[in-house]
């Protein structure tokens, strides 16, 4: 007759887990309840004892410091005081072998699943770090907060497939092999993960969140070799990549409380001498009080058109009301002096956000250049033009020139200004709109840890603080 110490019932250890689970919301847990509901194989224990999975598992666990984590962040002492019991036959009435096997298999599938679904798809949801909250006063001057999410990267979550394809890996003994897969193989990862083993303290917790951000990997990714843009914010850069050039610029990005988002999109096309659409906050800012002094509108080539019919409106007659509820609306002329500068660039966004010129460039000269209402302003941005081109003729640059107000570089555009002088017209507009002959990609990314424009990695400040809103979740497995 069987001691009751030494018995271990399956179903007994499915529906331990499956309770134990059932206390937790993620979608892991809500996948390892059902696998073991639907009586799924043990992973790590059978009738004989431990699994070599589960000494896989185990060993790998003892080198989680690689990725910053703590040993106690996976229960690695309660795993291996059980282990020991199960290898040793060492249990009793206090620790009976169902009670041990069930504990171990619990532990043992949750760190696993913790490891590998950490790796492929981030251990921090990035929607929840990359919220930003203002607070503004009401009609009762009570503060009221908004939240606004400021990331829109298309990033890719696990599905039942991924979890179930990861336990599989478990029964045909591949824990290393599945481990290795999902883990990033980007190479700032890499050299992130190798710089993270003499780092401390500060550098330490940097290195981890930047780690952190290699993996959330994007629902598409695009090849490292083809044409992309790239803006950095805390390096207040852009690159722009096309095979093994780099063409690099400063960029001004949107203030700490008028931040420039996280996205992805494509740049499909530029105008040269854009008007300027004001932004509704703006005008309630900075417009709204100058109205009825045309010499204000004058000065700053701004123009007011009623909403509802188009019709321009003579300034003089305007009131702050009507700008301020939205009867109407307010545009500055394209051309010199407009604050988007000569030329922007275009992409589908949820921010309405572009890169444009600039018609104060001072700013590039300062080492924290956050200065606009969200949007990116660009250094170079005829240079970025002729990128997006990519092999554009002579004489189409010499247009976007002539029309940015750029000395022209051809006979052929010298010959043209000193036939067609300006007179009533304050800019000559030889182009308006120019569509891309291929879209190119454009990621506005935080990395306070990045390579410039030769490859060398930088450390860059954390001028929107995201890095703690990172770590803040990071150390809670750390």
């Amino acid at each position: 007759m069987k001691s009751e110490q030494y018995v271990m019932d399956a179903q007994s250890i499915r529906k331990y887990i499956v309770e134990s689970c059932r206390q937790y919301a993620s979608s892991r847990y809500k996948f390892m309840a059902q696998y073991y509901e639907n009586n799924g194989a043990l992973l790590w224990t059978d009738r004989y004892g431990l699994r070599p999975q589960a000494d896989s598992l185990i060993a790998r666990l003892h080198q989680i410091d690689e990725y910053g984590f703590s040993p106690q962040a996976f229960q690695i002492d309660e795993i291996e005081a059980d282990a020991q019991r199960v290898r040793n036959l060492d249990f009793d009435q206090s620790h009976p072998a169902g009670k041990i096997c069930a504990s171990l298999e619990y532990r043992l599938s949750k760190a696993y699943l913790r490891l590998v679904t950490g790796q492929r798809y981030g251990f921090v949801n990035p929607h929840k770090a990359y919220v930003f909250q203002t607070a503004k006063a009401d009609t009762t001057g009570t503060m009221r907060g908004k939240m606004t999410l400021l990331y829109d990267l298309p990033v890719e979550y696990p599905s039942a497939e991924f979890y179930q394809q990861a336990f599989n890996g478990v029964l045909a003994n591949r824990v290393g092999e599945e481990m290795d897969r999902n883990e990033p193989t980007d190479p700032l990862y890499k050299e992130l993960k190798r710089r993270l083993h003499d780092a401390k303290g500060p550098d330490r917790r940097r290195i981890m969140v930047n780690m952190e951000r290699c993996r959330w990997r994007k629902a598409h990714e695009v090849s490292l070799s083809g044409r992309r843009v790239v803006v950095n914010i805390p390096a207040f850069e852009l690159y722009a990549y096309q095979e093994d050039q780099c063409l690099s610029m400063r960029i001004g990005c949107g203030t700490s409380e008028t931040r420039t988002p996280l996205l992805s999109s494509e740049i499909t096309y530029f105008q040269v001498n854009p008007e300027w659409g004001i932004p509704q906050s703006i005008i309630n800012k900075d417009v709204a009080r100058h109205a009825g002094d045309s010499s204000y509108f004058a000065k700053h080539r701004y123009h007011i058109i009623e909403r509802a019919t188009g019709k321009h409106i003579d300034a003089r007659f305007v009131t702050r009301q009507m700008l301020t509820n939205g009867i109407c609306r307010v545009a500055q002329e394209g051309g010199p002096g407009n604050a988007m500068g000569r030329i922007v660039f275009r992409f589908k966004n949820n921010y309405s956000v572009y890169l444009h010129d600039t018609s104060s460039p001072g700013f590039f000269a300062n080492a924290v250049r956050m200065v606009s209402h969200g949007c990116v302003r660009i250094q170079k941005p005829f240079e970025f033009a002729q990128y997006l081109l990519e092999d554009a003729d002579e004489w189409t640059l010499e247009r976007i020139r002539i029309s940015m107000g750029i000395r022209p570089e051809t006979q052929r555009g010298r010959d043209y200004i000193r036939k067609h002088p300006l007179l009533e017209e304050k800019t000559y507009r030889l182009v308006s709109v120019m569509r891309l002959p291929h879209p190119v990609p454009i990621y506005i990314v935080y990395y306070t840890i990045y390579p410039d424009a030769e490859g060398q990695l930088q450390y860059y400040p954390d001028v929107y603080a995201y890095d703690d809103a990172i770590w803040n979740e990071i150390k809670t497995i750390s």
